[in-house]
């Protein structure tokens, strides 16, 4: 299984990569690319244990990763301080999704309901994602995460309504 998404805009890529996905001994891997001097260049990633529980309701953020933009904090007058930071987040999704906007990149649904989003901020924000939002076939609004929460919003109207 593979999933890829460019941020043309921002210049920066990510490729989540899920070797064996049916063995008890499947591992992914993530890399975080830019869009330098003409070409991609590898910026960082991990690997590890496929953690893949049951389906999804509606959209869970399940995890990510970033790296400092080397590339660019070489160019003067940049330096470390000011480089920018590039993410990802890896989405899974339910099956009556048909599309997500993570700020305001649409990107459709793919077939195996998980994929991974590439972006780009200050370092200073790096622990803040865009919110993502879930939109139906129809094209109407199932549900969205903000920038620092785990669950979505149907998730926390479930939890109001049992406290």
């Amino acid at each position: 299984m593979i999933s890829a998404d460019i941020d043309t805009t921002a210049g920066v890529g990510a490729v989540w990569i899920v070797w064996h996905p049916e063995s008890s001994r499947a591992r992914e891997h993530t890399a975080l690319l830019e869009w330098y001097d003409e070409q991609w260049r590898y910026v960082g990633g991990g690997s590890g244990p496929v953690d893949d529980p049951a389906d999804v309701d509606v959209i869970e953020v399940r995890g990510g990763g970033g790296a400092l933009s080397l590339t660019r904090s070489l160019d003067p007058p940049h330096s470390f301080a000011t480089a920018p930071w590039i993410s990802c987040a890896e989405v899974h999704l339910g099956r009556d999704v048909g599309h997500i906007l993570i700020g305001n990149r649409r990107i459709a649904a793919p077939e195996q309901r998980k994929l991974v989003a590439a972006r780009t901020s200050q370092q200073v924000n790096r622990g803040a994602r865009p919110v993502i939002v879930a939109f139906g076939r129809d094209g109407t609004e199932l549900s969205r995460i903000g920038p620092h929460d785990s669950l979505d919003t149907p998730t926390w109207a479930r939890l109001r309504e049992e406290m």
